[in-house]
């Protein structure tokens, strides 16, 4: 059997998707599991356990539907057996049928009770990583019991146990770490904790941003700025090979999560419950809790503008929680 799925566009959702891939590759032991993704997110692909054939698809190469249309139909000589849609946009559902897969499988929305074979309800309020694999239960009629996220790391180099990592970025201002309160964050952190380095990662269009966090502050021999030194496998390397990773709600918080670091994940207006790393072992969640608007699953903050919700962060708590893992590293 020859299976083909299409995976979300984010990282996070990418990271999450991979109990998804566990989930396929545990009820179709001896099938053949391909994928297509965001070219972008690419390089990522290798590190997902179970895949064969990895298809990079490029918007600009292959622009509007007409470009996904054409994407679709040059893995028709494939043959696929099964088609799961795991992004829910009209132009995945134009892939799907253009691959002439014996059955397309997803969430109906945006047309796609005629573009899909097999159509399901998304079911409401559950985490990302349940949602997903929910399509699959609905499909097969089987339940999956255990469900893990999951990337290969490699491990080029021991544990650092004085190294912690800060994702203070995210797509939306929303989540991302207002300037002052990181700033602030960061001295405490290098106050409390004599004998560490932190290391701001972020992206190469991140980098001016977390240099911001580093001009002015204190001790600033023990902050070190990664953002565009790594790619996404050399992110995973280094996340595994920390003491622990600070971050946001995030693409990067899920990263961690998925090669087994430690993660202290800082929430404000994403919904953890949703969202949030999926993999509990060495995951602290922290929010401020106190605003009525939170969580309010905005991009931007329509209130206050700079998210207060990411502004009254407990500093302490935050220390505490990263203290489980600097002291025992």
């Amino acid at each position: 059997m020859k299976i083909l799925i299409r995976l979300p566009n984010w990282l996070g959702d990418v990271v999450m998707s991979t109990a998804f891939v566990a989930a396929v590759k545990q009820l179709y032991p001896d099938a053949q599991i391909d994928v297509i993704i965001k070219k972008e997110l690419s390089n990522m692909a290798p590190l997902i356990p179970g895949i064969n054939q990895v298809y990079p698809f490029s918007k600009q190469e292959y622009n509007g539907l007409t470009g996904v249309y054409r994407f679709g139909k040059k893995l028709r000589p494939q043959h696929y057996d099964l088609f799961f849609n795991l992004p829910q946009s009209l132009s995945s559902l134009v892939m799907a049928k253009a691959t002439s897969a014996k059955k397309r499988i997803g969430f109906g929305k945006e047309g796609g009770f005629f573009l899909l074979s097999n159509s399901y309800k998304k079911p409401a309020n559950l985490h990302r990583v349940d949602e997903y694999v929910s399509l699959l239960e609905q499909f097969t009629g089987k339940t999956i019991a255990h469900k893990q996220v999951t990337l290969k790391a490699e491990r080029t180099t021991p544990k650092q146990p004085n190294r912690v990592l800060i994702n203070f970025n995210s797509e939306a201002s929303s989540r991302r770490m207002p300037l002052d309160k990181g700033r602030a964050l960061l001295n405490k952190l290098t106050a409390t904790f004599s004998n560490t380095t932190f290391c701001l990662i972020g992206s190469t269009k991140e980098a001016v941003f977390v240099s911001q966090f580093i001009i002015g502050s204190e001790n600033s021999d023990r902050l070190e700025n990664y953002a565009g030194k790594t790619d996404l496998p050399g992110l995973c390397s280094l996340m595994a090979q920390s003491a622990a990773v600070l971050t946001t709600d995030s693409g990067p918080a899920h990263l961690a999560n998925s090669v087994g670091a430690p993660v202290i994940a800082l929430f404000g207006a994403g919904n953890e419950h949703n969202t949030a790393p999926y993999n509990k072992q060495n995951l602290t969640i922290l929010r401020y809790g106190k605003l009525t608007c939170e969580p309010c699953v905005r991009n931007t903050c329509k209130l206050y503008g700079v998210p207060k919700c990411m502004e009254l962060l407990d500093e302490l708590q935050i220390i505490n929680a990263l203290s489980l893992y600097i002291n025992h590293a």
